[in-house]
Protein backbone atom coordinates (compact mmCIF):
# COMPACT_ATOMS: atom_id res chain seq x y z
CA UNK A 1 0.00 0.00 0.00
CA UNK A 2 1.74 3.32 -1.13
CA UNK A 3 0.46 6.91 -1.64
CA UNK A 4 2.03 9.85 -3.16
CA UNK A 5 3.42 12.90 -1.49
CA UNK A 6 4.16 16.33 -3.07
CA UNK A 7 5.66 18.73 -0.75
CA UNK A 8 8.07 21.36 -2.39
CA UNK A 9 10.84 19.69 -4.23
CA UNK A 10 8.82 15.95 -2.81
CA UNK A 11 7.23 14.28 -5.58
CA UNK A 12 7.44 10.72 -4.31
CA UNK A 13 5.91 7.20 -4.06
CA UNK A 14 5.81 6.44 -0.53
CA UNK A 15 4.89 3.28 1.69
CA UNK A 16 1.73 3.69 4.28
CA UNK A 17 3.30 3.15 7.51
CA UNK A 18 0.00 1.25 9.00
CA UNK A 19 -3.55 1.30 8.27
CA UNK A 20 -4.70 4.00 10.51
CA UNK A 21 -1.48 6.50 9.23
CA UNK A 22 -3.23 9.75 9.46
CA UNK A 23 -2.03 12.93 7.55
CA UNK A 24 -0.70 14.49 11.16
CA UNK A 25 1.64 11.03 11.69
CA UNK A 26 3.05 12.15 8.30
CA UNK A 27 3.83 15.82 9.50
CA UNK A 28 4.84 14.84 12.41
CA UNK A 29 7.17 12.02 10.22
CA UNK A 30 8.30 14.84 7.81
CA UNK A 31 9.14 17.47 11.37
CA UNK A 32 6.08 20.07 9.51
CA UNK A 33 3.98 21.79 12.33
CA UNK A 34 -0.35 21.45 11.50
CA UNK A 35 0.15 25.17 12.19
CA UNK A 36 2.19 25.99 8.97
CA UNK A 37 1.12 23.66 6.81
CA UNK A 38 -2.15 22.96 4.87
CA UNK A 39 -3.19 19.53 3.36
CA UNK A 40 -5.12 18.00 0.52
CA UNK A 41 -5.76 14.86 0.22
CA UNK A 42 -6.88 13.56 -3.42
CA UNK A 43 -6.98 17.43 -4.48
CA UNK A 44 -9.52 18.35 -1.57
CA UNK A 45 -8.70 20.02 1.50
CA UNK A 46 -8.24 17.83 4.77
CA UNK A 47 -8.09 17.75 8.18
CA UNK A 48 -4.94 16.19 10.10
CA UNK A 49 -7.17 13.09 11.47
CA UNK A 50 -7.73 12.12 7.76
CA UNK A 51 -6.53 8.37 7.45
CA UNK A 52 -4.32 8.35 4.25
CA UNK A 53 -5.34 5.23 2.28
CA UNK A 54 -3.34 3.41 -0.69
CA UNK A 55 -2.91 5.51 -3.74
CA UNK A 56 -4.02 8.67 -2.07
CA UNK A 57 -2.18 11.61 -3.65
CA UNK A 58 -1.34 13.94 -0.55
CA UNK A 59 -0.44 17.80 -1.24
CA UNK A 60 1.58 19.76 1.51
CA UNK A 61 1.70 23.21 0.89
CA UNK A 62 3.38 25.96 3.38
CA UNK A 63 1.21 28.97 4.70
CA UNK A 64 3.12 32.03 4.19
CA UNK A 65 2.26 34.70 7.00
CA UNK A 66 2.57 38.47 6.44
CA UNK A 67 1.97 41.48 8.21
Amino acid sequence: MSYNLKFKDIDEIRELENEDFTINDLLKELGLSAQTIVAKQNGDLTVEESVINDGDEIKLVQIIYGG
